[in-house]
This record gives structure tokens, C-alpha cells and sequence, in this order.
């Protein structure tokens, strides 16, 4: 998907860009970070002068990856300008993130960017960051932001009711997903549109590693739809003794009722994989004795 509508455009080149730039004067190497040099106002006008696309000079130097212009442009300008978003409200770090420009972030986040913004998909960059795998580009977005700043982040949802921790999830991000349990993040936290939580997600899709770190770090075993159903409800209906196995290890109650008065073990009846693993002293299944630790 283009990012804009001058992503990959060769009408458009850094040398052009770079004339845009003027008399102005771009900060050495040798200052110190975060320090910007003076501009006049002439020279903050060229420099923040927008596209019919609603990018910027800093947006197009991301969008055609010219990583040493756009660090030097992230130094000259004020956060204000760093924090300007396109007619895709894309902001230059959704931009960087996009296409996985590490050093640009950095800068960004060494200079205040915002993390808060949203994009059309009501995504921050911290969402991308964690629905592409970036898991060095989450990091360099988190490793400066105390915990107060974070946490309004990590409970952000886009249009789709996902937090960031829910793409996590539902990409496999194993690393990202310890990453941000490590930072605070809600492991419970619902989805807009079902009220799945990351572990409903990870049930979903079979992915057992998933659902023990989630476990490992303190997740609540039974969160409930806004249906009702739990993991245990979701991987009994999916017949997947593995995981309800699992679930049961770690405490899952199998006599919750959801909107439909369906237990897990309701909806077990019959399967004889799946009423094993349930915690009975003993139970009989189909004429054969199952022992079961509680």
C-alpha cells in the first residue's frame, strides 16, 4: 500500500528537496541533542511548506528513505513541525515506522515526537511498529517515555478497536508482546468491537507460545467476551485439547456461563480429547476412566 500519494513518484527527488532547503543552516554533528538552531521565520516557512498531499519536507525526505537529510531536517526543525500530519494523518514517525527507518525514529524520539497520533486507520506509530514485527523500532518508541506517558498509548485502540498489544498478538509478536508486558501494558485489555483480549486472539490462533507468555506474565486466565465466552469457551469450540489443556493447568473455571448458557464443558460434550483434560478427580468418558488432578 502507498504510504501517500508521492510514495515512489520520480517526479519528486531528494536532490529537489534538498534545493528547497536554501540558506538554511542545518545543524552540525558537534551540537548538543535536542538543541536547534535558530530560524527565521522566512526560512521556517520554506522549510515547513506543504504538498497538496499534506506532507512536508521532512514526510518526503522519509518517504523517498533519504535517512541522513531527514536526520539533518529533524535537527533544524521545532517538535511542532515534527508532529505535522498528512492528509493520510500520517505523521513522519508513522512514516519512518512504515518503512522500518530506525535511525529517523530514533532522531524523532530523541526530539519529542509524539506518539499519540492516530493515522486514518487510527493507528500510532506504535501500532505499525508492533503490527510489522519491528520489535527494535517499539523499543526505540518506548525506551524514553516514562510509564505515566506510556500507558494512555498502550490503551489507545484504532478505528478497529485494536491496541497495540492486540496486534501484537495477532501477528505472533512474541518478543514485542514481552517487550510491553515489561512496560505496563494491560495483558487484559478488550478489543472494541467483541471485547476480545490478547489471549482470546492467541486461542484463536493456535498459537501456544503466545498464550503461555501471556499466561507467564500474570494475564487473566478467564477474561469474557462481551458475549461471555472465554479462552476455554473458544478453544473447545476450535477442539483444541492442547490449548484447553493449558487453560485448565492455569486455573480456567469450565463451568462459566455465556450469553448463550453454554459452559466450556457444555460445549465439550461428546469430545472425549477435551473432556480428559478437564479437572475431575476422576471422570468417565465414553466407558473409559480418565484420572485428573485437580
Amino acid at each position: 500500500e502507498r504510504l501517500d500519494s508521492s510514495y515512489g513518484s520520480s517526479s519528486i527527488t531528494i536532490e529537489s528537496l534538498s534545493e528547497n532547503v536554501g540558506g538554511c543552516t542545518i545543524s552540525s554533528p558537534g551540537e548538543e541533542p535536542g538543541q536547534s538552531p535558530e530560524l527565521s521565520e522566512q526560512e521556517e516557512n520554506l522549510l515547513t511548506t506543504i504538498t497538496e498531499d499534506g506532507d512536508t519536507i521532512l514526510h518526503l525526505a522519509i518517504i523517498h528513505e533519504e535517512e541522513l537529510f531527514a536526520q539533518q531536517l529533524i535537527q533544524l526543525f521545532p517538535k511542532n513541525v515534527l508532529d505535522i500530519q498528512n492528509n493520510l494523518y500520517q505523521s513522519p514517525l508513522h512514516l519512518a515506522t512504515y518503512l522500518n527507518l530506525t535511525p529517523v525514529v530514533r532522531e524523532l524520539m530523541e526530539k519529542g515526537a509524539s506518539l499519540e497520533l492516530q493515522d486514518r486507520d487510527g493507528n500510532t506509530a506504535l501500532h505499525v511498529a508492533c503490527q510489522q514485527g519491528q520489535t527494535e523500532m517499539a523499543g526505540e518508541m518506548t525506551r524514553r517515555v516514562s510509564p505515566s506517558q506510556l500507558a494512555p498509548i498502550l490503551e489507545t485502540q484504532n478505528w478497529k478497536g485494536l491496541a497495540c498489544l492486540h496486534l501484537a498478538a495477532l501477528n505472533r509478536q512474541h518478543q514485542i508482546i514481552s517487550d510491553l508486558a515489561r512496560k505496563g501494558a494491560n495483558l487484559n485489555i478488550q478489543e472494541g468491537t467483541s471485547g476480545k483480549a490478547p489471549l482470546h486472539f492467541a486461542v484463536e490462533l493456535r498459537d501456544i507460545t503466545t498464550v503461555k507468555l501471556l499466561l507467564s506474565r500474570g494475564a487473566n486466565v478467564d477474561p469474557a467476551m462481551f458475549n461471555g465466552c472465554t479462552p476455554l469457551h473458544l478453544a473447545v469450540g476450535r477442539r483444541d485439547a492442547a490449548i484447553a489443556n493449558i487453560l485448565c493447568q492455569s486455573g480456567a473455571d469450565m463451568m462459566l456461563r455465556n450469553v448463550e448458557d453454554e459452559t466450556a464443558l457444555d460445549l465439550a460434550d461428546g469430545n472425549d480429547d477435551i473432556l480428559a483434560v478437564f479437572p475431575f478427580d476422576d471422570i468417565q468418558i465414553s466407558d473409559k476412566m480418565y484420572l485428573c488432578t485437580i
